[in-house]
């Protein structure tokens, strides 16, 4: 196959990659608490072709010999890009916002097999669920009835409460129907200190890669801070004008690979109609 044919199609795999990213950020630009991903590409191996026979005529050469081809590109990875994204007033006592964009909660989740594992999330947008066998007892889950962590396990009030309050760095308390106050507990927030190393868990959830040491990715907040408002949530940090102008940009470029492809193989069609 032509050179330049196996350069382009290469390459087209690639960006498909690359669109999909961008369809995917688009379509979760409207998702609370969503993190867009940014993809980076790499140029694969170079095969140098020495055209020069005549080696007595390259002594004193400056430049390096030979034609370098590459052979297309390939994607080196996405980046998890954890920019603040806007806030917004809800009044929901429930609705908690993260304010500084290296701090996320931590969500239990139970899987088919009944393991349960750790995830990561930004979206704050709870809710109260019956414990099971103790009506009297509610717990704090996410939208999908995953329990939300606490320093000390699941976040769990009585049910007879009033009102909830959460602090700035996740202090949760209730005041029950006969005014007193209850200390419910702490949320578990965790920081993140290598968002590279956050795979995607669907869900507008994270995990943290099976091959990356956990203490190395995840640490903990510094005490004390204000990390949490509550009656709000935050936005999708998705920048609908910079995602269109970079899928403009990569289709433009997927359309010039191809349009190599259909050259090279009319040259190779003129080619073979000489006799």
């Amino acid at each position: 196959m032509n050179r330049s044919m196996i350069t382009a199609s290469v390459t087209m795999g690639q960006l498909q990659n690359q669109l999909d990213t961008i369809a995917n950020n688009i379509a979760n630009s409207n998702t609370d608490g969503f993190k867009r991903r940014d993809v980076q590409f790499s140029s694969l191996l170079a095969q140098e072709i020495n055209n020069q026979p005549n080696q007595d005529a390259e002594i004193g050469r400056l430049t390096p010999e030979g034609i370098r081809l590459g052979s297309g590109a390939r994607v080196a990875g996405t980046v998890l890009r954890l920019e603040q994204g806007g806030i917004i007033e809800t009044g929901r006592s429930l609705d908690l916002a993260l304010l500084n964009p290296n701090i996320l909660f931590q969500v239990q989740k139970t899987l088919e097999n009944g393991d349960e594992i750790v995830e990561y999330t930004r979206e704050g947008s709870f809710y109260l669920t019956p414990v099971d066998g103790n009506p009297e007892r509610l717990q704090l889950t996410a939208s999908n009835g995953d329990l939300v962590m606490g320093e000390n396990g699941p976040i769990e009030i009585p049910s007879d409460f009033t009102s909830i309050s959460v602090s700035g760095e996740g202090l949760v308390e209730v005041t029950l129907a006969d005014q007193t106050t209850v200390n419910a507990g702490q949320l578990s927030l965790v920081e993140v200190i290598q968002p590279q190393l956050l795979e995607s868990a669907g869900e507008n959830r994270y995990r943290v890669s099976e091959t990356a040491d956990l203490n190395e990715v995840i640490g903990q907040p510094e005490a004390n801070g204000n990390f949490i408002q509550q009656g709000s949530l935050e936005q999708s940090n998705v920048n609908l004008a910079q995602e269109m102008t970079q899928l403009m940009t990569t289709q433009r470029s997927y359309q010039m690979n191809a349009r190599s492809i259909k050259m090279a193989d009319q040259m190779m069609g003129l080619v073979n109609s000489i006799r």
